[in-house]
C-alpha cells in the first residue's frame, strides 16, 4: 500500500508539473504573437506612408535585417523586395495574404518551413493606388521554442521530481503508519482514522461470531472423536489430496499404526497398492470396495466420496472385520453346495440307469449305451474322488518325497497322452523350450501340466493352439502355456483357482470337469514354492505362467 500511494504521489506531481509547462508555453507563445502581429501592422504603416509619398526611393534606403517588405503591383507582379530584388521572382497575385489585400483591404496568413521549426508571419494592405505593400517576419515555432527551453526544463522537471518523491516518501509513510498499527486483536481499541472505523467495528462484530463458531466445532469434533472412539470399525477421513484428517483407534490397530496418523498422507498409513487404486477409484466413481488380509484377518475396505455442492471435498474409509463371515461362506460352499452337488450329480445318473435296467424297462439294444453312461458317471465319482483326496493331502502339508525332474520331459509326456483328445477337438498342442530340471514331486508336476494342458485344450476352438513352453530364467524356471481358446472374463480370473469354482458350469459340464483342476494347480504351484499368474482375454486366449525355484 505504502508503494501504491508513493507511486500515486510521485504520478500526480508529474502531471501537474507537465500540464503547467505546457500551459505557460502556450499562453506565453500566444501573448508574443499576438505583440508580433501589433508590431507588424504598425511597421507596415510606416512603411505605406513613406511608399506613397517618396515611391519607390524610400524602399530603396531601407536596410530590415529582422522584416521583409514587398510591393506587388494590382496583377500579383512584384515591383519590389528589400531582400530578393526583382528579378526571377513569381506572381504574387495567389498568395493569401496579397489576394486578401486586393480583395478587401488588408490580409493576414502564416506558413511554416519544411521543417515545421520556423513560421513566417505575413501581413499586406492595399494602397491608393491599387498596389500592395507586404511585410513578413519569421520566428520560431513552439517546438523550436520547446528545444531552445529544453536544458531548463529539465532541470526543473529533476528538481521538481525529487521534491515530489521526498514528500510522496514522507506523506505515504504518514498515511499507511497508523493502518500498520492497527491491533486487530483488539480492533475496537485503535485509534486510528475515522474512515476505518465502520470496517474495524465489522471485524470485531466477525471475529466474536468465529470465535462462536470455532468453539462450537471443537464441541462437535470432541463428540465426534467420543463416538468414533467406541466404534470397534475402522474409520479414517482424507480430504481430496489423500492427507489423513481423522482416524479413531480401531482403524490405527488395523493399520498397524503406533503414532498419530492425523496429518499423514494415507498411502503412508496403509502401505498398500491395491488400497490406494481402490481410493483412487472411489475419488474418480464415488464408491470403492474390495476384501484385505491384515495379520489373519479379513477385512472388507469400503470407500466412498464427500461431496460438498457438488465438488469432492475428500473420501472416507470404513473397515469391517468379515473374518467369521468370510470362513462360514468358504466352509458352506466347500462341503455344503459343491461337494454335495458334486457327487450326488453322477450317482443320480448312475441310480437312473441301473434301475431302468433293473426293472426291464431297457431294450436288448440299448443295453450297452446305458452301461456305457454307468460306467462314463462312475469313472467321473472316481476322479472327483481322486481330486478330493489329491487336494486333502496338498492342505494337510503331507511331506512328498522331490526328486530331479525335467520338466520339459514331463511336458512332451503329457502333451503325448493328450495327443488324440485334442487331435479330436482340432487342437495343436506344442511344447518348446529348454531342457530344464527343477527339485520337486513328479506325480505333482505331471498334474500341473495335465489339467493345465487338458484346460487348455477344453476350452479351446476348432483350429486354435496351445503352446507349452519351458524357460531358464536366472534362479527361476518358467513353465507358460497359453492358448486361442475362449478366455476367461476378467471378473473371474481372481476365483478360476477355486475348489468347484466354474466359470461357465453348463460347458464345464459338457466337458466332464470336476471344478478341481486349478485348485490343484494352484495347492501344487504352492507345494513347490512357486508362483502363478493368470492373463486372460474373453474370445482370444489365456495364458498362464507358473516361475519354479531352481
Amino acid at each position: 500500500m505504502t508503494r501504491k500511494i508513493f507511486y500515486s504521489i510521485l504520478s500526480v506531481a508529474a502531471a501537474v508539473l507537465l500540464s503547467c509547462i505546457v500551459i505557460i508555453m502556450g499562453v506565453l507563445y500566444n501573448y508574443f504573437e499576438e505583440v508580433r502581429a501589433g508590431g507588424l501592422k504598425a511597421e507596415l504603416e510606416f512603411a505605406i506612408a513613406g511608399v506613397e509619398d517618396s515611391g519607390m526611393p524610400y524602399l530603396e534606403k531601407i536596410h530590415l535585417d529582422r522584416c521583409r517588405l514587398t510591393w506587388i503591383a494590382a496583377d500579383g507582379a512584384v515591383l519590389y523586395d528589400t531582400l530578393a530584388g526583382t528579378e526571377n521572382t513569381e506572381n504574387h497575385g495567389e498568395r493569401a495574404e496579397v489576394k486578401s489585400a486586393l480583395e478587401t483591404g488588408e490580409g493576414w496568413s502564416s506558413r511554416y518551413s519544411d521543417t515545421l521549426l520556423e513560421k513566417t508571419m505575413y501581413y499586406a494592405k492595399r494602397m491608393e493606388d491599387g498596389t500592395v505593400l507586404r511585410i513578413s517576419v519569421s520566428s520560431a515555432t513552439v517546438g523550436l521554442l520547446a528545444l531552445g527551453m529544453l536544458q531548463p526544463i529539465l532541470i526543473v522537471a529533476v528538481v521538481a521530481f525529487i521534491l515530489s518523491a521526498l514528500f510522496a516518501y514522507r506523506l505515504s509513510k504518514r498515511i499507511v503508519g497508523p493502518l500498520n498499527r492497527l491491533d486487530l486483536d483488539h480492533p475496537l481499541e485503535n485509534d486510528t482514522y475515522e474512515e476505518i472505523a465502520p470496517l474495524l467495528s465489522r471485524i470485531h462484530r466477525q471475529r466474536r461470531e468465529i470465535e462462536r463458531q470455532f468453539d462450537e466445532l471443537q464441541k462437535r469434533a470432541d463428540e465426534f472423536s467420543q463416538i468414533t472412539a467406541s466404534m470397534k470399525e475402522g474409520l479414517v477421513l482424507t480430504d481430496r489430496q489423500g492427507t489423513v484428517i481423522a482416524v479413531n483407534p480401531a482403524a490405527d490397530a488395523i493399520f498397524a499404526q503406533k503414532q498419530d496418523s492425523v496429518g499423514k498422507d494415507f498411502l503412508t498409513v496403509c502401505r498398500d497398492r491395491e488400497v490406494g487404486m481402490c481410493m483412487k477409484t472411489a475419488m474418480e466413481s464415488g464408491h470403492g470396495e474390495m476384501q484385505q488380509t491384515r495379520a489373519g484377518r479379513v477385512y472388507q475396505l469400503t470407500f466412498s466420496r464427500i461431496e460438498s455442492e457438488g465438488v469432492s471435498i475428500g473420501a472416507v474409509l470404513l473397515v469391517f472385520d468379515i473374518t467369521e463371515k468370510v470362513l462360514a461362506e468358504q466352509a458352506r460352499r466347500e462341503f455344503t453346495a459343491n461337494v454335495s452337488h458334486e457327487l450326488k450329480t453322477p450317482l443320480q445318473g448312475i441310480l437312473g440307469s441301473a434301475e431302468l435296467i433293473e426293472n426291464g424297462m431297457v431294450k436288448e439294444e440299448d443295453l450297452p449305451r446305458f452301461i456305457g453312461h454307468i460306467r462314463k458317471e462312475a469313472a467321473r465319482l472316481v476322479t472327483l474322488v481322486e481330486d478330493i483326496i489329491r487336494l486333502s493331502q496338498l492342505d494337510e502339508n503331507t511331506e512328498f518325497t522331490k526328486e530331479s525332474v525335467n520338466l520339459y520331459a514331463v511336458a512332451e509326456e503329457v502333451a503325448d497322452s493328450l495327443h488324440d483328445i485334442a487331435k479330436s477337438s482340432g487342437v495343436e498342442v506344442r511344447v518348446s523350450g529348454v531342457q530344464q530340471e527343477i527339485a520337486g514331486v513328479r506325480k505333482l508336476l505331471h498334474e500341473i501340466l495335465y489339467n493345465l494342458i487338458d484346460n487348455a485344450v477344453k476350452y479351446n476352438r476348432s483350429g486354435g493352439m496351445v503352446d507349452v513352453t519351458v524357460a531358464d530364467a536366472d534362479d527361476k524356471v518358467i513353465l507358460t502355456v497359453s492358448d486361442t481358446g475362449i478366455g476367461i472374463p476378467a471378473e473371474h480370473i481372481d476365483r478360476v483357482c477355486e475348489r468347484f469354482y466354474r466359470v461357465d458350469k453348463s460347458h464345464s459340464k459338457e466337458t466332464g470337469g470336476t471344478g478341481l483342476g486349478l485348485s490343484i494347480v494352484k495347492h501344487a504351484v504352492v507345494c513347490h514354492k512357486g508362483t502363478i499368474y493368470i492373463q486372460s482375454e474373453v474370445n482370444k486366449g489365456t495364458k498362464i505362467r507358473i516361475e519354479f525355484p531352481k
